[in-house]
């Protein structure tokens, strides 16, 4: 039997209602990870979640960088989408949703602290050149399946499930706590054909008691 892991992707307040990067419906989604935090609570398996932790000075910032929010260029030889000032340290926009039952998280993994590359995956950087915790972290507690949800759908969670699948984890991602930025009305739906083409499955939070 696999042992499995809650992982929740940056259920931040600057991705939800009101937040400097508001990610459309992202609120829904909160409770939606709570019944997933019970389900898991519940047969004592480990919830991890992401967090974006930004240095001020973040050069994916397009005020940090001179460049127009939504555009996208270069930033450490690596292709940049240019965003609004977000999830900066220690601010109440990085802190994680006030409805989430965050007492129930067993371990955070900050991502996004290197002032010169962006980090979407909760496994490495955009250039796959450093290494969060995350992995290691799992390995150590024999954690080899999945089950991931949480905002963007079409940034954090799409990279996320790529890494985790290159790095032979199972994953599953609990659809209906996914939502996701849309710069482009498709990005969403193509980046859910991307993890299905490579391997993931999907579900409802309904479903995941029988899928544990």
């Amino acid at each position: 039997m696999m042992n499995s892991a809650l992982l929740l992707i940056d259920l931040q307040n600057d991705f939800c209602q009101n937040g400097s990067l508001a990610v459309p419906e992202g609120d829904s989604v909160i409770d939606v990870a709570n019944q997933a935090i019970t389900l898991f609570q519940k047969r004592k398996l480990p919830i991890v979640a992401s967090q974006d932790w930004h240095p001020a000075e973040h050069r994916s910032f397009a005020a940090n960088s001179g460049t127009q929010v939504g555009q996208i260029g270069m930033l450490n030889d690596l292709p940049q989408v240019w965003w609004p000032v977000h999830c900066v340290q220690e601010t109440i926009g990085a802190e994680f949703h006030p409805k989430l039952h965050q007492s129930a998280v067993t371990k955070i993994v900050r991502k996004g602290q290197q002032i010169d590359v962006d980090s979407y995956s909760a496994f490495f950087d955009n250039g796959r050149r450093i290494k969060t915790e995350l992995d290691d972290w799992l390995k150590e507690n024999h954690v080899t399946r999945l089950f991931v949800m949480g905002l963007a759908t079409d940034y954090c969670v799409k990279f996320t499930v790529l890494d985790a699948l290159a790095l032979n984890y199972d994953v599953t991602v609990i659809i209906d706590g996914c939502r996701g930025v849309n710069l482009q009305p498709q990005d969403s739906s193509n980046a859910l054909q991307v993890m299905a083409d490579k391997g993931a499955k999907f579900i409802m939070v309904k479903q995941v008691s029988t899928a544990l």
